[in-house]
């Protein structure tokens, strides 16, 4: 599929085209300098044609000491050279600055293909500025405005008739979507790294590095997932920049579109936090299929093993009901085992059971074991799945309102103990049957 790649130096509005033209994947945007760090991808459609649209971090050829200002360099520069097209951004309320005579050098070095952007035609000093674009050289030059949707059409048309000769791919649907969840710093875009065998994500001990969603599609068994890393999620009193509220709830939102969440636990901290747990609780809440991956343990002593143990057993009720893993990104321990369990876990999420079965099970149950309601009766008339991934059981009852939480336990523990359901949420819905007199 055709890359159509944008870049320009930071805060020109680029995360704003993005997502103008992007129909899912949403960058962050905020009006100051560097907010996008690692590059961000959505297919896209026009007029018939689907290509791959790439948000990078801004270009900057000043020098720097800053590790992670250098990678987003580096990885931006790779787009670039991979591109079939750039999107060249400029901020047309500024006009040429020598950043952007830098960026278009390296682009006539390249040889590529370019469209030059002035953004923010919609202002005054914009309008005047346009002609002053005219140095860079580049003959696709077009006026928009991201923000209010000015010339986007025309843009859209332009990039299409560009990659049209070029080649053209349908969009491949994943299988289902997996999101990594964790804490800052506890080795989500490591793994990330790992599984699509590629240089994806930026790593670095800062905590807080990842900043928006990145999602990747890799193939299995001849199926494609998409997998998702995410901002580390903070203690909420810990967050306090609206980057921060925003990066939470670009993570929030990958785990509500997901199937399955893979939750890291850094294992050198001994211990399991509350937020952790409130985590995994969500997952299972949210309808989604849980692993836990106990990640770093080259750091994990005979010792902070034993506070480990001992962090967990509180909360063995959970764990009985998910999968979990123990792994180490650093020296690769069980990273291959990672892929084959997340597809065992979806073969149990998607799983189909006969209403024949649910009835045997459910009613012979309450036959050897009768709910009550104070003195009445708690009474099953039918059972049946009305739908997977998760999997949904609808109860026909007498009385919906004397079912709680320990009667909808009782029937999640049978399906518990004669399936094989580990890592997979049950939800229930309860039905009150008319009964004809």
């Amino acid at each position: 599929m055709s890359k159509v790649v944008i870049v320009g130096r930071t805060n020109v509005g680029k995360s704003t085209l993005f997502n103008r033209l992007s129909n899912e994947v949403k960058s962050i945007t905020l009006d100051y300098a560097g907010v996008t760090r690692d590059f961000v991808r959505d297919i896209v459609e026009w007029d018939g044609v689907e290509f791959e649209l790439i948000d990078t971090g801004g270009l900057e050829f000043g020098k720097t000491q800053d590790p992670i200002l250098k990678k987003v360099r580096e990885v931006g520069l790779e787009l670039v050279k991979e591109a079939d097209l750039i999107i060249f951004v400029c901020d047309g309320t500024i006009g040429v600055l020598p950043e952007d005579r830098e960026i278009s050098n390296l682009l006539h070095k390249l040889n590529k293909k370019v469209i030059l952007v002035s953004n923010k035609i919609d202002t005054k000093k914009a309008q005047e500025n346009q002609y002053e674009f005219e140095q860079l050289g580049f003959k696709n030059f077009i006026n928009i405005s991201a923000q209010h949707s000015i010339g986007i059409g025309d843009l859209l048309s332009f990039i299409v008739d560009i990659i049209r000769p070029l080649k053209i791919s349908k969009k491949e649907e994943p299988l289902f979507k997996v999101s990594l969840l964790g804490k800052p710093n506890v080795g989500k875009s490591s793994l990330l790294n790992l599984l699509v065998k590629n240089e994806r994500a930026i790593v670095s001990d800062i905590p807080g590095t990842t900043r928006e969603a990145l999602s990747e599609k890799i193939k299995f068994y001849k199926e494609t997932i998409q997998i998702t890393d995410t901002a580390g999620v903070r203690r909420k009193r810990s967050i306090k920049e609206n980057i921060e509220n925003l990066m939470v709830k670009s993570t929030f939102d990958a785990v509500r579109h997901s199937e399955i969440v893979l939750l890291l636990v850094d294992v050198s901290q001994a211990s399991i936090s509350d937020q952790e747990l409130k985590l995994a609780f969500y997952v299972f809440e949210q309808g989604k299929a849980l692993i836990i991956l106990f990640n770093k343990q080259d750091l994990l002593t005979e010792q902070k093993k034993k506070e480990l143990d001992f962090s967990l057993e509180p909360y063995n009720y959970l764990f009985d009901k998910i999968e979990t893993l123990n792994i180490s990104c650093q020296t690769g321990k069980n990273i291959g085992h990672i892929i084959p369990l997340i597809d065992q876990v979806w073969k149990k999420y998607s799983q189909k059971f006969s209403d024949v079965e649910l009835n045997s099970l459910f009613k012979k149950a309450l036959q050897n074991k009768p709910l009550h309601h104070k003195t009445l009766p708690l009474i099953v008339y039918s059972a049946s799945q009305v739908q997977s991934s998760p999997i949904t059981i609808l109860l026909m009852v007498n009385e919906p309102k004397w079912f709680g939480e320990s009667q909808l336990a009782f029937f999640e523990k049978l399906l518990r103990q004669k399936y094989d359901l580990k890592g997979v949420p049950i939800v229930f819905v309860l039905k009150k049957k008319n009964i004809l007199k």
